[in-house]
């Protein structure tokens, strides 16, 4: 019997190679009856030269270029803005194909530049002490659109300059996103063609979604879980939805079960909120929620944000809380707050167009 050809699954006539898997990809190339380490050849421009022309991919023959042009192209972002702290941190913000706008944030300490990666546009929760939450859930990003963030952040480095680690603490809730998270994760760790990052740098936020806690552990990267109340009714009071989804109880025992690497800790992130979650009482019920655990706390003083009835509670207070905390064993340590000036700290992502900054700290770049 005469061989019969497998049908390939049907590429879109003009596709964007950043949203193609290595899969996909692998189906363009076997299209064109070209070579299989094309594949990785046109995956290496992508994501290790950040290429953003096909014309650019100059160890493809100008045939071979001119024939993925007519089928591909590389849909990088267009339009960002650059916001300036006056403590070096750089809040960008992108505007998406579909003219929504995303932020990410650059944050340099010491040693270190920390990039802060959103995955969706707004939030699906309703965090009380979160400037994200009050846009509501727009749309999930593509996984695309959050590597695309990673890419964008490093053309804006200096010869100097290098990112040290990646957090998923942006804009929205990343396992509400999970299969995107997961894409775009594999496409930063792959040492052959992406970016080859070591998973002990990335670290995944999680407002306390705990049947997904799993899926993290899948990714070989860090868990942070974002817990902010030490009681039901202060879960409840703080963050309603999100309790609605898992309870403390429900959350803290899916924490019990996660399967930590023996070198690997937990972090619990804890906002504080002046008068509200920041007594000794408060202090005294954490240790107690955490015990036996093999963690770390972070604490967040409050970073106020207008229309927002929360304060920010004062620095003895936080040093007191802290001080509990380590005397009895937990290592608490209290993160400092970057680029408050431009809205670009923790809780204090969305809602903020280029106009709403001080001109003295706006430094607007077209395009990226």
């Amino acid at each position: 019997m005469p061989h019969e050809n497998k049908a390939l699954p049907a590429i879109p006539l003009i596709a964007n190679l950043l949203a193609l898997t290595e899969e996909g990809l692998g189906q363009l190339v076997q299209q064109f009856e070209w070579p299989r380490y094309r594949t990785s050849q046109i995956l290496r421009w992508l994501y290790q030269r950040r290429a953003r022309t096909i014309a650019q991919m100059t160890d493809l023959s100008q045939k071979d270029r001119a024939q993925l042009a007519a089928t591909a192209t590389i849909s990088r972002t267009e339009h960002c803005t650059v916001l300036t702290s006056t403590d070096g941190t750089r809040k960008l913000l992108l505007t998406l194909d579909d003219g929504l706008r995303i932020e990410t944030v650059l944050i340099p300490d010491e040693e270190r530049l920390t990039l802060c990666v959103s995955t969706q546009v707004g939030c699906m929760l309703d965090c009380g002490f979160c400037l994200t939450g009050t846009m509501g859930l727009k749309r999930n990003l593509k996984a695309h659109e959050i590597v695309d963030q990673v890419l964008t952040a490093q053309d804006h480095l200096t010869g100097e300059e290098g990112l040290t680690n990646l957090v998923f603490m942006g804009m929205g809730e990343p396992l509400a996103n999970i299969d995107a998270l997961s894409t775009a994760i594999r496409c930063l760790t792959n040492q052959s063609w992406g970016l080859g990052w070591s998973p002990r740098r990335i670290t995944v936020s999680t407002a306390g979604l705990a049947a997904r806690l799993k899926d993290v552990a899948a990714l070989g990267v860090n868990l942070a879980i974002s817990l902010n109340g030490t009681t039901e009714e202060q879960r409840q009071q703080l963050m309603p939805a999100v309790s609605q989804i898992a309870s403390l109880k429900t959350l803290i025992a899916a924490c019990r079960r996660y399967p930590l690497a023996p070198t690997r800790r937990l972090t619990f992130e804890y906002v504080l909120l002046a008068g509200v979650n920041d007594r000794n009482e408060d202090a005294h019920r954490l240790i107690k929620l955490l015990k036996g655990l093999r963690c770390k706390v972070n604490l967040i003083p409050f970073n106020e944000f207008q229309g927002n009835p929360f304060r920010r509670p004062t620095d003895r207070t936080v040093r007191t809380f802290q001080a509990i905390l380590t005397q009895a064993g937990l290592d608490a340590f209290i993160r400092k707050s970057r680029g408050r000036d431009v809205l670009g700290a923790c809780g204090q992502l969305g809602n903020l167009s280029s106009g709403d900054a001080s001109p003295a700290l706006t430094q607007i770049e077209p395009r990226c």
